[in-house]
């Protein structure tokens, strides 16, 4: 699988324009206030992106952040403007001509921000510890569209749990399937390298994230994806498949299910961008000023977390009054895109 993936991104995909479904999102969708970033970037570094999701978590500045599967480093240079002279961006990827790409504009990025905070790493994002970082010494780790084209996904997720620091998240997109992927798409070259063959189900994700230590993960933003070759529609039946952006908290002694303590967060408005909203995960849309309950879960994700300097916390875990109302099941993702979603951040 690692040389079938190094020979389509390093070979056959030329461009964004060259891949058959719609997992690449238009970079018209990006907030307004991230386009000038953006626009810093080299021609070269974008034309290769091919990422499916938008991973700018929030108050990055100072923070150290490692880029799983970098690419030609277009995430990497746009975080690393958003992290500062005083944050660090590692990019790890495993296609060399990938990363000729990142490293042979390093020089164009530094005269463009003013400072050099990058750095990239070959190596497989399923043996991070061969890469002589340091354990617990990132504050988030991203991914874009790459975790569903390793072979080994609980070793990936195994490798992030180890790096992150107490209350670090990995923020990262991907591809997930509405049922298992059969093998026949598994094994298919051109498939795999769409990002399709290898999506997992939802729900397994979900249970190999809590197994390696992540206990409630958290959906953020999904879309469904349209398969825009006409020749791979006979090949995947019935499968659906979506773009979804999870973020998932290193904290100890989170609990299965959202449990009620009586808790609540008051949002202060202080974070750069969301003056009058917070948006935690696509259920947890905080209003300003406003007292809003939250489970026990939620409550230590903002109070553990680099988010706690702009919330008011209410309440303690001295008594339980159980599940929190709305805890379910069920698929959750939206079989189609809604009018939120369609002006939703997303590149």
């Amino acid at each position: 699988m690692h040389d079938t993936v190094q020979d389509y991104y390093g070979r056959q995909l030329q461009s964004s324009a060259d891949l058959k479904t719609s997992a690449c999102c238009d970079s018209s969708q990006m907030p307004e206030w991230l386009k000038p970033l953006l626009a810093n970037i080299h021609p070269d570094v974008l034309s290769r992106y091919y990422g499916c999701g938008l991973v700018c978590p929030e108050l990055l500045d100072g923070c150290r952040v490692l880029d799983l599967g970098s690419g030609s480093g277009r995430d990497v240079y746009l975080l690393a403007q958003l992290v500062g002279p005083e944050g660090e961006v590692v990019g790890v990827d495993m296609t060399d001509e990938q990363l000729a790409v990142a490293e042979a504009h390093r020089e164009y990025h530094r005269e463009a921000f003013g400072y050099d905070n990058v750095r990239f790493l070959k190596g497989y994002i399923e043996q991070l510890d061969q890469l002589g970082l340091e354990p617990h010494s990132f504050d988030v780790i991203i991914s874009n569209c790459v975790v569903n084209l390793s072979p080994d996904k609980a070793a990936v997720l195994a490798g992030v749990q180890r790096l992150l620091k107490p209350g670090g998240e990995f923020y990262f997109s991907d591809v997930y399937a509405d049922r298992r992927v059969p093998e026949t798409v598994r094994d298919d070259p051109v498939l795999y390298g769409e990002c399709l063959g290898g999506a997992l189900y939802w729900n397994d994700f979900l249970q190999l994230a809590k197994r390696q230590g992540f206990i409630d993960p958290r959906l953020v933003t999904d879309r469904p994806l349209a398969i825009t070759d006409p020749a791979l529609h006979p090949k995947l039946g019935n499968l659906r498949f979506f773009s979804a952006t999870y973020r998932l908290f290193n904290l100890d002694g989170l609990e299965r299910d959202c449990e009620d303590y009586g808790q609540a967060v008051v949002y202060r408005g202080t974070i750069p961008h969301c003056p009058h909203v917070f948006v935690l995960d696509k259920h947890h849309r905080i209003e300003t000023g406003r007292v809003f309950p939250v489970c026990g879960n939620t409550w230590r994700m903002l109070q553990e977390s680099r988010l706690a300097a702009h919330f008011d916390f209410l309440g303690d875990f001295s008594r339980h009054y159980g599940l929190f109302e709305g805890c379910g099941g069920g698929l959750p993702f939206d079989l189609a895109p809604t009018a939120t979603q369609e002006s939703a951040s997303c590149c």
